[in-house]
């Protein structure tokens, strides 16, 4: 595995890679597209923070790209979507800057209210800048949150606890979480004029781009004051401008900005109200050891076991849901393998989660199994873009849940039709992952293995012929399941050391008494 690291990721996270045997190749932000494209050449991750961009023409040119990973929350500088259309995993690391960029916006509402980076500037240039520079007390006063998710809830929390009255918007936080979090919740309007202070703590997307545009920030309070540390683009940077000179507003204070590194020349630097500080909200010592570390396990953990931990392009999974999940991974993709041997073609795919199902969150167990179904016949097929691989080679996809577990606590059907017909499989995790049942036949094999699947004549001696051929050849036999189709015949599964040549398989095919047999 090659990773390339950009923008200055911490070095912990960066040695989690190299314990694992990967090539690491460290990287200063690289900011022309046709320059990345071609420092990802065979790289199979790339990390970046803030300053180096991933567009779709990027993405689209690296080939052996499989996850590209943001150390930190915002994902904004990527293409999500491009990433998600050619199966890359897009992940990040929200919870390790968390408690950075909520103490960067308070220093920004403290430096509002004190006007601590004029009084410094006056200083040194030799003044004692006491005229204009009355600031405001903060005990008592409204702060409007907008967003009140990880670091929104950390700012009102410590709002809170040095007197200032707080009140939150978040339309996607349920009423529920927003009393557990004691802050009362408003719509926007309201909040906005009932705010002496409106702090921002959301991403950006299509919907929230110049969220607060000039209708909605004429709304808000006269003197009022507005910290933007989350993204920039969310506010109207040309409107917040004109309402700081018309001094409806005191002051603003930005972390983020529409372009950055913010141009020279931006009307932005000359405006005295406002408080500049170069995206400064996750840049500490520990936030970015922990957006390293936490980016580098998550990473890790997708490639060796499809975890999903931090993906923003995969079905979210709760750490108690991917407690559940997580051994059944190996398994789904290992059925999946199995699946395209026995119908390397297949129209539908029905797929049947039985028995004590009600903690088990499917939806990136059928993602791996398609994965591997398709992996061989459809270029780059991953979790991340296998459904959408699936409808477009025209395979049905059908999930279902509940049913009896057969005397297992959990059970996986799998039906899978195709040209060449219909293939049962049922499987679980009996010491491991086991596939319990083939074409109705009750058979017990770990399908990770190298396995002959054979059907023979149910009569004395044929199995005997197939031990020694095997062995001739070297090749030990690990265990052998068998089981009766009726009609005189049989269904066996030979767990083998390693893979049987063609050779041998065309050799074994040729025993009195064989009625077909494949290496799966």
């Amino acid at each position: 595995m090659r990773i390339l690291a950009c923008d200055g990721i911490h070095e912990d996270g960066l040695q989690l890679f190299r314990a694992e045997g990967w090539e690491v190749i460290p990287s200063e932000p690289i900011k022309d597209p046709k320059s990345l494209a071609q420092a990802l050449d065979h790289a199979d991750v790339l990390l970046v923070r803030s300053a180096t961009k991933v567009p779709a023409e990027v993405i689209h040119g690296a080939s052996h790209l499989r996850v590209i990973g943001r150390a930190g929350a915002g994902v904004d500088t990527i293409d999500v979507d491009a990433a998600t259309e050619s199966g890359i995993a897009v992940m990040n690391a929200p919870d390790g800057n968390t408690l950075a960029a909520a103490e960067q916006a308070l220093a920004l509402l403290f430096s509002l209210a004190r006007h601590v980076p004029a009084a410094d500037a006056g200083m040194k240039a030799g003044e004692w800048p006491k005229t204009g520079l009355t600031g405001f007390e903060l005990e008592g006063k409204n702060l409007g949150v907008i967003g009140l998710g990880r670091i929104g809830a950390t700012v009102a929390r410590k709002a809170k606890g040095i007197g200032m009255e707080v009140a939150a918007f978040d339309p996607f936080l349920p009423e529920a979480a927003a009393g557990r979090l004691g802050v009362p919740m408003m719509d926007l309007e309201s909040l906005l004029g009932w705010a002496d202070v409106i702090t921002l703590h959301i991403p950006r997307t299509k919907e929230t781009t110049n969220l607060l545009d000039e209708a909605r920030l004429k709304k808000m309070k006269k003197d009022a004051c507005l910290i933007n540390a989350a993204r920039g683009g969310l506010v109207d940077e040309a409107a917040l401008l004109k309402l700081l000179e018309k001094g409806h507003l005191r002051g603003a204070a930005l972390d983020t900005f529409v372009t950055e590194p913010l141009p020279a020349d931006s009307p932005l630097r000359q405006n005295p109200r406002l408080i500049l500080t170069p995206h400064l909200g996750a840049s500490t010592g520990e936030a970015q050891k922990a957006v390293s570390v936490i980016l580098a396990r998550q990473i890790i953990d997708f490639i060796k076991t499809g975890a999903v931990a931090g993906c923003v392009n995969l079905p979210p999974l709760s750490p108690e849901a991917a407690v559940e999940v997580g051994p059944w991974m190996p398994l789904m993709t290992a059925l999946g393998k199995l699946a395209a041997r026995l119908v390397p073609a297949p129209t539908k795919l029905q797929v049947t989660y039985a028995g004590r199902t009600d903690k088990l969150d499917p939806r990136p167990l059928t993602r791996l199994l398609v994965a591997g179904l398709l992996a061989n016949a459809s270029g780059h097929v991953t979790p991340v873009n296998a459904l959408a691989e699936a409808t477009a080679r025209g395979l049905e996809v059908a999930e279902t849940h509940g049913g009896d577990g057969d005397g297992f606590d959990r059970l996986v059907r799998l039906r899978i039709e195709g040209a060449g017909g219909v293939r049962e499989v049922e499987a679980t995790l009996h010491r491991g992952p086991r596939v319990v049942r083939l074409d109705g036949v009750e058979l017990d094999f770990d399908p990770r293995a190298h396995i002959l699947l054979m059907r023979n004549e149910d009569r004395p001696g044929v199995i005997g012929l197939v031990g020694s051929h095997l062995g001739a050849a070297g090749i030990n036999i690990v265990n052998f399941a068998l089981g009766s189709t009726g009609h005189g015949q049989a269904l066996a599964a030979i767990t083998v050391d390693r893979t049987v040549p063609d050779k041998q398989v065309i050799g074994l095919r040729s025993i009195p008494g064989i009625l077909g047999l494949e290496m799966v």
